[in-house]
C-alpha cells in the first residue's frame, strides 16, 4: 500500500498531497514519499519489526497520514484507533492486538496506563519536517495484513478486521473502474470523516493515493467551517456521512451555493441517507449525493448508486466491478427468487421486499478473517455473509431495509447495543439494561438506554451519562434515558428492541 505514495511522487512531485486545513501543513508527493521513509526509519529505530502493530491514536492531519503509511512501508500493521477513545475502550483493544508502538499526542493520559500494561512504546508523533536521506523499501504486501481496524460486534467486545494489502489495493481497484471515476488526479477531496475509520481512511485517503490526487484533512465538522473550506480549498469531491450534508443546508443559501460551485461530485456511507435529505441537498445545490453501502470488512465499499445517473432515493446501488453480491437465507442458501415476467406483475401486489435476505458478498476486496487468527472470515467458497437484510427491486438495486446487530448508527459512527448495556450494568443500582437507536434530526440516530433499576435503588439521568462518559467514546453515550419497571420481551425472551424505540422518553 505505501508504494501508492511513492507511484504518485514519481507521477506528480510538485502537486499537493496533503492540504491539513488545521495545522496549515501542505505536503507534496515528493514531501510526502520523503516523510513516509523518515517514518519507516523512525519506527525501524524504535524496534518494530514486520508484522508489529502500530497503534496510530491521532486526530485527523497529516501526521497521521504519514504514520499510518510511514508504518506500512516498514512492514508493520498499522492500527488507527479513535483519539475520542477512553481508558477502557483502549485497554480492551490494547490487550488484544498487543502493540509494540503507540504513536499519540503529547498529553495523551488515557493512552498512558493501557500501552504500560502491555509493554508498549508510546512515542510522539511524526516531525513532518523530517526528511529521510534515503529511500526506504516497502516490507510486505499481498497476504500481509496491512491494516487492523476494530469493529465492536454484538458481544460488545471488538473484534479486530484484518485487512491485507490484498484487499485494499483490490477495493481501490474496484473503485477507480467506476465511470466516471470517484477520485482522479485532478481531483481535491474533502474528508471531514474520521481517518480511523475505515471509510475516511480506505475509501478516502487510500483512494487520493491510488489516484493521485489531493486531500483535504479538516478535523472539524461545522457547516460554516466546512463551506469556508470547500472555497478556499477549491475541494471538487467530499466522501462524507449523511448528517454532514444535512449540517450544510443549515447554511444561508447564497453561501451554500458559492460553497459548492466548484463540486463535482458528493457521495455518502456509513449510514442511511434518508430519502428527504437527498431531496432537500439536490433542490438546494442542484447536486446529488451518491450513496453507497460498505463495511470494514469489505475493505470498505461494496456498492455504489452509479455516478452516470441520478441516485435512486434509499438505495445503496450495485456492487463494484469485481464484486458478486446474493442474498441469502440465516444458514447462508442463496435465495432462489425467480426474475420476474413483468407481463405478469401484478403492480398492486408485487412487492420486492417480501424477497429479503441477508446481504453476502465475496470478491478479493473482502478482509483475512478475524484477528488474530483469521476466524469468522470469508467461507470455503469466498463468499463473506454480513449482518445486513435487503432486497434487490427489478433494477437490481440493493434496498437496505434491516440490520439483525441492533446496530446504531451515529453520525457514521457504529454504536453496538451490548457494549453500552454493558457498561450500564456496572452501575450499582441498575438491574437490566437495553439500548436502542432512536431517530435524530441531526445525527440520523441517538442512542436511547431504558434501564430497570433494583428495588429501592435510585439513579438519575446525570449520575448515569457521568458514568458512561468516563467508559465510553462520546458518540456511544446515551442521548436519551428511560427508567421502565421492566423490559419489553418476545415471546422468546429477547428484547423488544422496537417496542423501546417507540416508548415515551424521559
Amino acid at each position: 500500500m505505501a508504494e501508492l505514495v511513492s507511484r504518485a511522487a514519481t507521477r506528480l512531485p510538485d502537486q499537493a498531497a496533503i492540504v491539513d486545513v488545521t495545522s496549515g501543513i501542505t505536503l507534496t508527493w515528493a514531501d510526502l514519499d520523503a516523510a513516509v521513509s523518515a517514518e519507516a526509519a523512525r519506527l525501524r529505530a524504535a524496534g518494530v519489526q514486520p508484522g508489529d502493530r502500530v497503534v496510530i491514536r491521532l486526530a485527523n492531519g497529516a501526521g497521521f497520514c504519514v504514520t499510518l503509511l510511514g508504518a506500512l512501508r516498514a512492514g508493520a500493521i498499522a492500527v488507527p484507533y479513535g483519539p475520542i477513545a477512553v481508558a477502557r475502550e483502549l485497554g480492551i483493544v490494547f490487550d488484544d492486538c498487543r502493540p509494540k508502538i503507540v504513536v499519540a499526542a503529547e498529553g495523551d493520559e488515557p493512552a498512558v496506563a493501557p500501552a504500560a500494561a502491555v509493554g508498549a512504546s508510546m512515542i510522539a508523533p511524526p516531525d513532518l519536517a523530517a526528511r529521510s536521506g534515503d529511500h526506504q523499501e516497502h516490507v510486505g504486501g499481498g497476504e500481509d495484513i496491512a491494516l487492523l481496524i476494530y469493529t465492536s460486534g454484538t458481544t460488545g467486545r471488538p473484534r479486530g478486521v484484518q485487512l491485507s494489502h490484498r484487499a485494499l489495493l483490490a477495493n481501490r481497484e474496484q473503485a477507480a473502474a467506476l465511470r466516471p471515476a470517484p477520485v482522479t488526479s485532478v481531483d481535491r477531496v474533502l474528508l471531514a470523516l474520521p481517518l480511523f475509520h475505515s471509510f475516511g481512511l480506505a475509501a478516502g485517503l487510500l483512494q487520493v493515493c491510488w489516484a493521485g490526487a489531493t486531500v483535504v484533512l479538516t478535523e472539524h465538522f461545522g457547516p460554516r467551517h466546512l463551506a469556508e473550506v470547500l472555497l478556499a480549498q477549491r475541494v471538487s469531491g467530499i466522501a462524507g456521512v449523511p448528517s454532514m450534508f444535512r449540517a450544510l443546508l443549515d447554511l444561508p443559501s447564497d453561501e451554500l451555493h458559492a460553497a459548492t460551485a466548484g463540486l463535482r461530485l458528493c457521495t455518502s456511507g456509513g449510514a442511511p441517507l434518508p430519502a428527504r435529505w437527498l431531496a432537500d441537498f439536490r433542490a438546494a445545490t442542484g447536486l446529488s449525493i451518491f450513496e453507497g453501502y460498505g463495511l470494514t470488512e469489505g475493505g470498505p465499499v461494496l456498492t455504489t448508486n452509479p455516478f452516470g445517473r441520478d441516485p435512486k432515493p434509499g438505495s445503496v446501488g450495485r456492487a463494484l466491478p469485481g464484486i458478486e453480491l446474493r442474498l441469502v437465507d440465516s444458514a447462508g442458501h442463496p435465495l432462489e427468487a425467480p426474475e420476474p415476467d413483468p407481463d405478469d406483475i401484478d403492480e398492486d401486489v408485487f412487492d420486492p421486499t417480501h424477497d429479503t435476505g441477508l446481504v453476502a458478498v465475496r470478491g478479493p476486496n473482502l478482509f483475512s478473517g478475524y484477528w488474530p487468527d483469521g476466524a469468522g472470515g470469508p467461507d470455503e467458497d469466498g463468499w463473506f455473509r454480513t449482518a445486513d437484510v435487503g432486497f434487490l427491486d427489478a433494477d437490481g438495486d440493493l434496498f437496505l431495509v434491516d440490520r439483525s446487530s441492533d446496530l446504531v448508527i451515529v453520525n457514521g459512527f457504529n454504536v453496538y447495543p451490548r457494549e453500552v448495556e454493558q457498561v450500564l450494568c456496572e452501575l450499582d443500582g441498575v438491574a437490566d439494561a437495553a439500548v436502542v437507536g432512536i431517530p435524530d434530526e441531526r445525527a440520523g440516530e441517538a442512542v436511547k438506554a431504558v434501564l430497570v433499576l433494583e428495588e429501592g435503588a435510585e439513579l438519575g439521568r446525570e449520575e448515569i451519562i457521568a458514568h458512561c462518559s468516563t467508559r465510553l467514546a462520546r458518540f456511544k453515550v446515551p442521548s436519551v434515558v428511560e427508567i421502565v419497571d421492566a423490559l419489553p420481551r418476545t415471546p422468546t425472551g429477547k428484547v423488544a428492541r422496537r417496542q423501546l424505540a417507540g416508548q415515551e422518553s424521559a
